[in-house]
């Protein structure tokens, strides 16, 4: 686990090191363990370590392979090296393929290998979660590619035939080959989902690799190339098989992927909530790790937010080594700053993270399993129950009167939910394609235009994410997983856990995320994961495993007590952002200024977190020093 970071097409090797010096100091926090630099006419690439698999110097990066052909930065984990490991110790049947000499322990010397024997085709045999970077001597060409569900990020700009690259935004920018310039078509995007879609980003001229895509650069063009897709990789078709054997793939699938991740040559743990995921996540671990499993919750004294009840029953059930991390306004004050220091590109979400991940580190751990992603594949969100309602209520599309109705519930019952209704019985059709995109949306369109001076006719970029979703009667469930997957999922949650584990220098891995175990859950229909909850096909899968208290508690969520928080402690701070937003040529200060006296005058139309991503927006320009046009 580490950050990485490249230059292609600057001619003078010592000004490309002097650009990679800049880049790796900027995220020195993702890797304090080890650096290197190669640099050379055209190329210059650099890493940040954060030793997790052998922990020698044997690690260090970059690294070359045993001809001196290629050369590779890398970030993340292969969970399966070993296996291809033997297989590259060996030469290929009926090939001219050598057997490849392996002179470190470590995954990435297994990937200089992979790629050696069968180019970018060696993608198809990986499971992990990575970004890399392989310079090639010969051909004077740079291969760089990043997972398939999306969980390192890799940033990038191209213009002037230079190509700059890196794990993170903010070192990017530190190069200074990289105007600090403000996208303002991803201004509306991230009004209408607390985020911005990959491949665009917050600076103007930066894009984010998909996931599942690999760019091939050369010193005149780069390509970027498609090499998995969650909409064709999956078949969703009609299946016979019982139910129960359905039950016992999925439990193989996710044992094997728990014990994957498990592969480590420093101490791990695991968040523990006492959700169904997290409860899944460490009941497997219990029962696949050598050593007892250690494990962190955040609590609070308001019963109301904590779930701390729900942790200590799994805590004690599978005899974890447990740590409650206690937080109060005043803790949470003293690291906020620091938080909003970590975003690397703005977000709703994160600050949460953040608190956990420190905690975790300082407790001597540096890497820990999470339960991201059961919600995305087992329909454990309210937007999949949602969907199949709205689903089975398009005949109201069109009724003389439905549009009324929903505003007058509007004004009786006022609030965001009555408000959404209200816009999405305004639709012509309740189809998925068009619901999903407004189920998601946090500020709505009205709101929007009297914030916002020139939203023009900007997509929506929810929208066009969607449009090859194949969202049929036998697989609504499948079509919402993926969106989920596709937008807030890769967009807010991988991103936010990256950045704010990161900036501790702990390592998170997903095991919902293993792609074997998600283009099986998303590939089966519907019928084998109704009822939606609690994520009936999880608990099945799992057995006896949970105990009743967790399936059948109510969802809360990781949240903190924004709401009281914003009103007090964080009032100032919500106040100066929102000013200094007004002064933003496309925004209006005085609707800004009447959004936030909503909120403190509680209109149930307007939540902390409308108000909050917006403080967070301004805090992120300021910070990063962006410039506004």
């Amino acid at each position: 686990m580490c950050g990485i970071n490249g230059i292609v097409g600057i001619e003078n090797p010592e000004k490309g090191k002097s650009y990679l010096t800049k880049m790796n100091n900027k995220m020195a926090h993702r890797g304090p363990d080890d650096e290197g630099i190669f640099a050379d006419t055209h190329i210059a690439i650099g890493q940040r370590r954060l030793s997790i698999i052998d922990l020698s110097s044997a690690g260090h990066q970059p690294m070359w392979c045993n001809d001196k052909r290629y050369c590779i930065v890398y970030n993340g984990e292969l969970y399966n090296f070993k296996e291809l490991r033997f297989d590259l110790e060996r030469a290929s049947r009926g090939s001219n393929d050598k057997p490849y000499h392996f002179k470190t322990a470590s995954d990435t010397e297994v990937i200089l290998a992979a790629y050696s024997r069968w180019g970018k085709d060696c993608l198809k045999k990986f499971n992990g979660m990575y970004g890399f970077a392989i310079w090639d001597v010969q051909t004077k060409q740079l291969f760089i590619a990043r997972d398939r569900l999306g969980i390192k990020p890799i940033y990038y700009s191209y213009k002037n035939q230079v190509l700059a690259f890196s794990s993170e935004l903010r070192s990017l920018l530190e190069s200074d080959i990289v105007p600090r310039k403000l996208n303002n078509e991803a201004l509306i995007d991230y009004l209408r989902y607390q985020t911005v879609h990959a491949p665009a980003t917050m600076v103007k001229d930066v894009f984010m690799l998909m996931p599942g895509h690999h760019i091939t650069a050369n010193l005149n063009e780069i390509k970027i190339e498609k090499y998995w897709d969650i909409n064709t990789s999956i078949a969703t078709k009609k299946i016979d098989t019982p139910y129960q054997d359905v039950c016992l793939k999925v439990n193989q699938l996710f044992e094997k992927a728990v014990q994957r991740r498990l592969v480590a040559d420093v101490p791990f743990g695991a968040f523990l909530s006492g959700g169904i995921d997290s409860s899944a996540v460490v009941g497997m671990m219990s029962k696949v790790a050598s050593s007892q499993v250690k494990t962190f919750s955040v609590i609070f004294d308001d019963e109301q937010f904590s779930e701390a009840k729900y942790a200590r029953i799994i805590a004690n059930k599978f005899h974890t080594d447990h740590h409650e991390i206690k937080l109060t306004s005043n803790d949470f004050k003293n690291e906020l700053n620091d938080a909003l220091l970590a975003m690397d590109h703005p977000s709703g979400d994160g600050p949460n993270t953040y608190v956990v991940s420190k905690a975790t580190k300082n407790a001597g751990i540096t890497m820990a399993l999470s339960g991201l992603g059961g919600d995305e594949l087992f329909a454990g969100y309210d937007i999949f129950n949602r969907t199949l309602k709205l689903d089975k209520l398009k005949w109201l599309s069109g009724i003389p009167g439905i549009t009324l109705a929903a505003k007058i519930n509007k004004s009786i019952r006022p609030g965001v939910s009555s408000a959404k209704i209200a816009e999405l019985l305004a639709l012509n059709s309740l189809s998925f394609k068009n619901t999903y995109p407004l189920s998601r949306q946090v500020l709505l369109e009205d709101q929007i235009e009297k914030l916002f001076k020139d939203k023009g006719k900007a997509k929506n970029s929810v929208s066009e994410i969607i449009k090859n979703i194949k969202a049929q009667s036998n697989n609504l469930l499948s079509a919402v997983g993926i969106a989920e997957i596709s937008t807030y999922m890769q967009n807010v949650l991988l991103r936010d856990t990256d950045q704010m584990s990161m900036a501790h220098a702990l390592e998170i891995r997903v095991p919902f995320l293993d792609y074997e175990l998600v283009e099986y859950v998303i590939g089966l229909p519907d019928n084998y994961k109704i009822p939606t909850s609690p994520k009936k096909l999880l608990v099945d899968a799992l057995g006896d495993m949970l105990p009743p208290e967790i399936v059948n508690r109510p969802k809360m969520g990781f949240t903190l007590p924004w709401k009281n928080w914003l009103k007090t402690d964080f009032k100032n701070l919500c106040e100066t952002n929102l000013k200094l937003l007004g002064q933003n040529p496309h925004f209006n200060a005085n609707e800004l200024d009447i959004l936030w006296q909503r909120f403190l005058k509680d209109d149930p139309f307007i939540t902390w977190s409308r108000i909050w991503y917006l403080v967070v927006l301004q805090r992120w320009i300021s910070d990063n020093k962006i410039e506004v046009e």
